[in-house]
């Protein structure tokens, strides 16, 4: 049975478009433990770009710790679960460009997506702030 990893994803962006930045925290789900948290500075980008870039980091990292696990995404953003999960259409293109490569980093991977109330979403959330706070990546 294949290891399950969950990944909370969430980006922010003070101003729609502003500074911005993206959140990833990877917890083993079997033990609760945090393994990873990765925070992204975007600098001048839309809110919808940092909450996709929190899933594109959120994933890369899950596979680096663990290229066989399964998947659990959990975000806040409706908008990202809808459209990964396949119910929503994505009509911009640089969601689209960022979608394509989440789904290209999940070739051949299970993976689930939860939409989650802004609260549960809170590690995440700290994360993309701390990056935004600070200006600059780390953890990655």
């Amino acid at each position: 049975m294949a290891r399950l990893l969950i990944i909370e994803a969430d980006g922010g962006s003070r101003g729609n478009p502003g500074i911005a930045a993206s959140g990833s925290v990877v917890i083993d789900a079997s033990t609760g433990e945090i393994l990873a948290e990765v925070g992204r500075f975007l600098g001048h980008a839309t809110n919808n770009v940092a909450e996709y870039t929190a899933l594109v980091e959120g994933i890369r990292k899950a596979l680096f710790i663990d290229p066989d696990a399964e998947l659990h995404v959990r975000m806040d953003s409706k908008l990202v679960v809808e459209q990964m999960s396949g119910r929503w259409k994505i009509k911009h293109p640089d969601m689209a460009e960022l979608a394509a490569e989440a789904r290209g980093l999940l070739i051949g991977t299970p993976v689930r997506f939860e939409w989650v109330p802004r609260l549960q979403n809170a590690r995440a959330d700290r994360v993309a702030n701390r990056s935004m706070d600070l200006q600059e990546d780390f953890g990655r």
